[in-house]
């Protein structure tokens, strides 16, 4: 009888495992998840195994989830300098004897080849939140000049690559990090007013600016001839101007309501380049029109809502810091995606999480979304 009394069932031993998962959050997963599989079947359609490797990737990356989920706060702080150092080396490992693929040096090939830059998505903002942590309540502005230089030397290592859509994630996540941990409005502004004036006076000139034979200072050339065809995709409809072009068709074409499932012209007659990746945000927009893209929107903001709600609570400044940078990564990825299909922003190489095609991208959303629920798990126990 007392063997009967003190057995456990397996529900009972496997609920412990849930019930640190935040629901809102798992929810509004599971709802932009679901729609990605649904594009992905559509607009996958000739590409092979795409779907079946999509599915498997949301796999992998919610198993991830699940274990990071389980590691408290505390030991993901012990990983922050070992992890950023192993990324600023494999960084430097890249530029000495990287691989090179259509022009760029982003790769290493250790047996198997990796891209080191994708380690810093998460190192960055787990060593500026380490940092701050260790300075809690003596912060001076040395401190911020230590954090911005951290975050500088990768950043400038990934753009020599070049990888401009990397190094902007990279650099969205370090600035938040930097912005939460109290720095200055006074610092904030001036570079914000700086770039808008610098964005009109592009506008105002870019006849000039984007002739030919005009170079621009800093920028490398793919990098100009992007903001210009921003400017005017016309300029060159059939080259570099295409993407932008197709995927602005097809969002026109979803009207209201969308041409529905499996129905999209542009993604079906295969004028939308990317189709499954970068541009996918255009294939959904024309099948479900304004309501889906509207809804999907609503299910990206909820997830953003909850995640800072999560660095609001979370109980200490390591936690904070992190859980709110890696909310910002969300927001990062799902804006530059939807704003350079919709042609607001240049054309980079940013997926939109959860629905564009890619396991390297999927395994750092996995991360990032181990890390909120272990910090909102975390919250509960200081709680009871």
């Amino acid at each position: 009888m007392s063997y009967q009394f003190g057995k456990r069932s397996w529900r009972q031993r496997v609920l412990p495992w849930f019930a640190g998962f935040d629901g809102p959050l798992a929810f509004a997963v599971f709802m932009l998840a679901c729609a990605g599989m649904l594009t992905m079947y559509s607009s996958g359609w000739d590409h092979g195994t795409r779907f079946e490797d999509h599915g498997r990737n949301m796999v992998i990356a919610a198993t991830i989830m699940f274990v990071v989920a389980q590691v408290p706060p505390q030991r993901l702080m012990a990983l922050a300098v070992p992890l950023y150092v192993l990324g600023v080396t494999l960084l430097i490992a890249v530029a000495v004897f990287g691989v090179t693929k259509k022009g760029a040096k982003r790769w290493l090939n250790v047996g198997v080849t990796i891209q080191p830059s994708e380690i810093l998505k998460i190192a960055m903002p787990l060593m500026l939140a380490w940092w701050f942590q260790k300075r809690e309540g003596q912060l001076r502005p040395l401190d911020f000049a230590v954090a911005g230089t951290l975050l500088a030397v990768p950043v400038a290592l990934i753009i020599k690559q070049p990888d401009l859509g990397t190094a902007l994630l990279i650099l969205a996540a370090g600035m938040s990090v930097i912005f939460f941990a109290g720095m200055s409005w006074k610092l904030v502004v001036p570079p914000v007013v700086i770039g808008l004036i610098g964005v009109v006076l592009i506008v105002v000139f870019e006849p000039s600016l984007c002739a030919d034979g005009v170079r621009w200072p800093v920028l490398h050339d793919y990098q100009q001839q992007r903001i210009c065809t921003l400017l005017d995709p016309t300029r060159d409809p059939l080259g570099k101007g295409f993407h932008i072009i197709q995927g602005m068709i097809a969002i026109g074409n979803g009207g209201l309501f969308g041409m529905g499932f499996m129905q999209g012209t542009q993604t079906h007659l295969e004028f939308i380049p990317e189709r499954t990746t970068d541009f996918i945000f255009a294939a959904f927009s024309e099948e479900f029109g304004l309501m889906g893209t509207v809804l999907l929107i609503c299910a990206f903001v909820f997830l953003i809502l909850r995640g800072l709600t999560i660095a609001l609570e979370a109980p200490t400044l390591f936690s904070r810091l992190l859980a709110g940078s890696v909310t910002m990564i969300f927001f990062t990825y799902a804006f530059v995606n939807m704003g350079m299909v919709s042609g607001i922003v240049p054309v980079v190489g940013v997926p939109l999480p959860f629905i564009s095609y890619g396991g390297t991208a999927m395994v750092t959303l996995g991360l990032a979304l181990g890390i909120l629920m272990s910090i909102a798990n975390s919250k509960r126990l200081v709680q009871s």
